[in-house]
């Protein structure tokens, strides 16, 4: 049984057009900043919860200048903030297009695992006294061995 989740034919115009959007978007975003995994780990995050307390001491901080010591920078932080604010809206549209792109990817992908699975399933019933033998043989390797387990580390 044949599958077909999804049938896409994206234009060289269509790919081009997206790839200078993508473009643009690159370069207006280009004062992004790149975290290394462990630079993102050790960071104190704002979280849902946090974002509130956060707002209402900025809040307070700026309506109250004089409690405020000339090393902490309230200016700094309340356009941390209005960026975020600013950011929000374009991250969500942006992960909503990521998702779909993967989704897509992941489809079209199963479709052409589950043709390729099928064609070789015909090869082994067909393709006998074909002429077929050697490449039926290098296809089955895929399907060797088993599972594939990551090796044990190694022991100290």
């Amino acid at each position: 049984m044949s599958q077909n989740l999804i049938s896409l034919d994206i234009s060289a115009e269509d790919l081009g057009a997206i790839d200078q959007a993508l473009s643009v978007i690159e370069t207006r975003f280009a004062g992004l900043l790149a975290l290394e995994a462990d630079e993102r780990r050790a960071l104190v995050k704002m979280g849902d919860k946090s974002e509130a307390f956060c707002r209402q001491t900025l809040m307070a901080l700026v309506q109250n200048p004089q409690v405020v010591p000339p090393s902490l920078d309230v200016s700094e932080a309340t356009d941390d903030l209005r960026a975020i604010d600013a950011l929000r809206p374009r991250l969500a549209r942006l992960e909503r297009l990521v998702e779909r792109v993967n989704d897509t990817a992941i489809a079209l992908g199963s479709d052409v695992m589950m043709a390729a699975l099928e064609g070789y399933a015909l090869l082994k019933v067909s393709g006998r006294g074909q002429g077929l033998e050697g490449l039926r043989s290098n296809l089955g390797q895929r399907f060797s061995g088993g599972p594939h387990r990551p090796a044990p580390a190694p022991q100290d």
